[in-house]
């Protein structure tokens, strides 16, 4: 390919994700990653509600959900079950699916745009300038060098790109050490056969939990020891494996073999900007933390959802002034929010008798179906309201609109005529509804209608110089 426009470092569930969207606005974009192939591990088990639409809004669900293990009508609370059958959503489930499979086929729709994805190459340093970003790697066949106008680290919790950029990462230090590992166990009729939500006593930490993947294959968490007595690279052992599947009381199971593990912690930290001239941040490399409520990949690939259109319109000079601000201004804080419920969710875990007192009140309240709802919202993404500054104020503003498709990545106004988009049309895309309402390619309404406050004859074309840049 001629030189990049755009490359992304990192190719898990957020890189691949934003690399995709970078397509299908035309971007040159280009992939680099460490790794030479993909490692077939389960990690990530799903999809929340909300990125699930998100993938819907492409067209992508439906061939993703081909590839899915089960449906789960449920989320959870640090353990404690909530309901999305209330949720207002197609989709009132987790999509269950190992994330090697949400990569394959992120990496495939790639090769079938033509979109590089250089494995076996390791970031080893940058430098921004006034017109781009100069890349080096090492790879297969020794050091190479790339330019690109924009650099995006999604490179992971330790990422390169962060540390070399010098961006602050304040939070809290790890507490605890957990494990995962996909295993093969030995034929048992007791094994069990469903997921469930994973199993905490109360007061005493999360205990061990297996999930069925099929032929024989299980994901088993376990741990929850002090972090200061596990070295934080070591290997996850089969004897290690063992000693925990035969711990506690009940039946026990038996290993077969162990496929691969690895271990994570409740450390808990933040970038204090995504943004940094020409170089961002998004996923893992933006924010960890503890995987409690299954919001870990969820929350990378909105990132991804929010950032693509708006590199898209910056590269192709259609994006006006502050836009690419506005992905650290809505995304920082969606991130802090997912910082502080997966702390409190930690917190529930703690042995400690005080911490089961409080955990039994959470549970108490949570019982209840408002409370219920409200949390479910919160975990599955789709209570997110991003501020509009600027817009007239109405109910639909900042919200998701749901029920749409937008394959291409363009905006949509949705209104009785096409007639605002003179100058707009292409970028915007026009529907014939009796509402007004203006939609941005991640499906965010910035502009509606008839709100309060708006001044008489008021129409969107503040919202498109916004969001959508000068009229051509």
């Amino acid at each position: 390919m001629t030189h990049p426009e755009v490359i992304v470092v990192g190719a898990g569930p957020t890189g691949l994700t934003l690399a995709n969207e970078l397509g299908l606005a035309g971007v040159r974009t280009l992939v680099l990653e460490r790794t030479l192939r993909r490692s077939g591990q389960s990690k990530a088990l799903n999809l929340q509600p909300r990125t699930a639409e998100m993938f819907d809004l492409r067209g992508w669900l439906d061939p993703l959900a081909d590839r899915a293990l089960t449906a789960l009508p449920w989320g959870h609370f640090a353990g404690i079950a909530l309901d999305y059958g209330a949720l207002d959503t197609r989709f009132p489930y987790q999509v269950g699916i190992p994330q090697a499979r949400v990569e394959g086929f992120l990496e495939d729709r790639l090769a079938a745009q033509g979109v590089p994805v250089l494995r076996g190459h390791e970031l080893t340093g940058f430098a921004q300038d006034a017109g781009g970003v100069s890349v080096t790697a090492e790879g297969p066949g020794g050091a190479r060098a790339f330019r690109a106008a924009y650099l995006v680290g999604a490179d992971g919790g330790r990422s390169r790109v962060r540390k070399e950029l010098g961006v602050g990462f304040p939070g809290r230090d790890a507490r605890v050490s957990l494990a995962v590992a996909d295993v093969e166990l030995e034929d048992d009729p007791a094994l069990p056969t469903e997921w469930r939500p994973p199993p905490f006593e109360a007061g005493h930490g999360p205990t061990a939990a297996l999930t069925p993947l099929g032929d024989g294959v299980f994901r088993f968490v376990f741990g929850g020891v002090p972090y200061a007595d596990v070295p934080r690279d070591a290997p996850v052992t089969e004897d290690e494996v063992r000693a925990a599947l035969n711990t506690g009381p009940g039946h026990h199971p038996r290993l077969r073999a162990l496929r691969w593990g690895s271990r994570f912690t409740d450390a808990s930290r933040q970038a204090e900007s995504y943004v940094d001239g020409r170089v961002l941040l998004a996923g893992d490399a933006a924010h960890v933390h503890l995987p409690a409520g299954g919001q870990g990949l969820n929350l990378g690939v909105q990132d991804a959802f929010n950032l693509g259109w708006k590199l898209a319109a910056v590269v192709r000079g259609r994006g006006p002034e502050g836009l690419l601000g506005s992905y650290h201004d809505e995304r920082h804080p969606v991130g802090a929010a997912v910082l502080e419920n997966t702390r409190a969710q930690g917190a529930l875990a703690l042995p400690d008798v005080d911490a089961r007192a409080v955990r039994a009140v959470v549970a108490d309240l949570l019982s209840g179906p408002e409370a219920n709802r409200r949390v479910a919202g919160l975990i599955s993404g789709l209570d997110l309201r991003y501020p509009m500054p600027g817009a007239p104020a109405h109910p639909l503003l900042g919200r998701r609109l749901p029920r749409l498709r937008l394959p291409a990545g363009r905006g949509l106004l949705l209104g009785p005529d096409a007639s605002p988009l003179r100058g707009w049309a292409d970028r915007v895309d026009w529907s014939p509804a009796p509402d007004r309402v203006l939609v941005r390619p991640d499906g965010y309404v910035c502009w509606a209608g008839g709100g309060e406050g708006a001044p008489e004859g008021e129409g969107p074309e503040p919202a498109l110089r916004r969001w959508f840049g000068a009229p051509s």
